[in-house]
Order: structure tokens, then sequence, then C-alpha cells
């Protein structure tokens, strides 16, 4: 893909980000009840897709043109992707995948950052490689689920007595810390044309991450960004691997806690000693 835009990041950078979970829900699993993610061995998981769920929003909030917008934050009044695609006369009937590529990543922030693949015509579909990338986020501690039963005071539908659907679950987490790790690849910021203002309002937006997030299942308040640890790098391949850099910074309880209840149960300093000795050209971390 040609890329004529200005300013294109040109070093790699890396992020971790902590935040905690105070009597919520953070991801339900549709496929377990909606039950917090859980690991076989009793960590708590976010799923990436939701991640960058979160980032989305919070980027269209900060005005920037989202491809992939949740249907109740829709700001263009178009009810699909499709739609969405078609509205833009350069992409309608586009038969020139590198053009149609192009467009598309100037056109929306979360194409050129994340990726999308276009499939909307049988047979054909353009898809676009993204150059950040998230992981899925992890608890530091294994996680202990609270279960609540839920009524609800009216039928859905017309019956005698209540119906079946009255009755539901509703779960939660007292309190638990989660870290994930991601990166920001130039080679495949070159190709999507994905630039430093860009990576500027990646870094924001990860700070704010749970602003305007609030639901029934994650309260105002439950959820808080904690630490973002932000690297940036001299050049395109980087001055350490992302895995050194992401295995140096461990987040993990004081010694002698076994279930983390709070903030003050974190060994903040040794993690922040450890972001340190990354040599790399710059380092910013942020805390809430």
């Amino acid at each position: 893909m040609v890329n004529e835009m200005a300013n294109v990041l040109n070093h790699r950078i890396d992020f971790k980000v902590v935040f905690s979970v105070a009597g919520a829900n953070p991801n339900g699993d549709p496929l377990n009840g909606n039950r917090p993610r859980q690991t076989s061995d009793g960590y708590g998981e976010v799923s990436d897709v939701a991640i960058k769920r979160k980032l989305r929003n919070r980027l269209q909030e900060m005005g920037e043109k989202i491809f992939v917008q949740s249907q109740d934050r829709a700001d263009d009044g178009l009810k699909s992707l499709k739609a969405r695609a078609d509205s833009v006369k350069e992409l309608k009937g586009q038969k020139d995948e590198s053009k149609y590529q192009e467009v598309a990543c100037q056109t929306w922030f979360d194409v050129r950052a994340f990726g999308q693949v276009f499939a909307f015509d049988k047979g054909s579909s353009v898809g676009v490689r993204g150059p950040v990338s998230i992981q899925t986020a992890r608890s530091i501690t294994p996680i202990m689920i609270n279960d609540m039963q839920i009524t609800k005071s009216v039928n859905s539908k017309d019956a005698t007595g209540r119906s079946s659907d009255t009755m539901g679950m509703k779960y939660s987490i007292d309190y638990a810390v989660y870290q994930f790790n991601g990166s920001i690849n130039v080679q495949l910021a070159e190709k999507t044309g994905f630039t430093e203002e860009d990576a500027n309002a990646i870094h924001e937006a990860l700070k704010t991450l749970f602003y305007n997030d609030e639901s029934s299942a994650r309260p105002a308040g439950s959820m808080e960004v904690l630490r973002v640890y932000w690297w940036e790098h001299k050049n395109k391949l980087g001055d350490e691997s992302p895995a050194k850099i992401f295995r140096t910074v461990e987040i993990k309880p004081n010694e002698g806690v076994d279930v983390v209840k709070s903030t003050e149960d974190i060994d903040w300093g040794s993690a922040d000693s450890a972001a340190k000795t990354i040599q790399c050209d710059k380092l910013d971390i942020f805390e809430d």
C-alpha cells in the first residue's frame, strides 16, 4: 500500500497496562452463563477483543472516526459495517485492493490501528493488518467469583404466575488486579499510515480506558487504570525484544500477601524499577 500520510510512526512502541476491578464483572463469558472469564488455574481474564472495544469507544469520544462502532454508540446513523463502508464514495464498488486499503486506513482510525477484514461481497474480501496488537489481560492472582441470584419483578411475556425468565444470576469479583501487554509495529504502521499522533491517541485512551464504560455489571468507579508503562524505542526493531520487556516488569503482590484487596498490596517499587532498566529512548509511567 502506498502511504502518503505525513509523520508516520518510525520507532517501535511497547506498553503494559495494569488495572483494578472492584465489585464488578470485567468481562463475562457468554458460553459460561456470563461468569467472569477465568483460566483453568483460576486466574481472571479479559479478552483482547473486549479491551479493543473499550479503546474504540474512548477514541470515538476523543473525536476519532471509528469503523467498528457499538450499535448504541453509532454516531453516523448507519446500522451495519457494510453500510458504513459503502457510505465512502471511494470504497463503494472499489475493485482495486490496494486503493481500498489505502482509503479505509485514511478514513477510520481503528482500521489503520487494529486492522480489519472487509468481507461484504460473496467470494471477495479485503484485509488490512494493523500495527497495534493487544494481548489478553490476566489477573496477577487467582480470582474469587461471587454468585448472586436475581429476579425480575415482571414477566417478559404474558404468563400465569412467574415465568422462568424472571430468574437469573449476576456475578462479580470483590477485588482483583489485571495486566495486559501491547505493541505497535513500525513495518505495519508504514503500510496503514499510522502516525505519531495516532500513537499518542492510543496512549491517552489507555490511560482513560474505563471512562464512560459503566454498566450494571461494571458500576461507575469499579474499574480503574492503575499504571500505564509506555516504552518508545529509538528505531524500528526496538532496543529490546517485547518478550524481555514484558517479562522484566512483573506486577506482583507484596511479600506475604496472598489475597490482593487494594493497591497497597502491590509491590509497585520493584515493577517501576524494572521498567527503568529497559534501554529505550523514552519511558513514561502513568499512575492514576
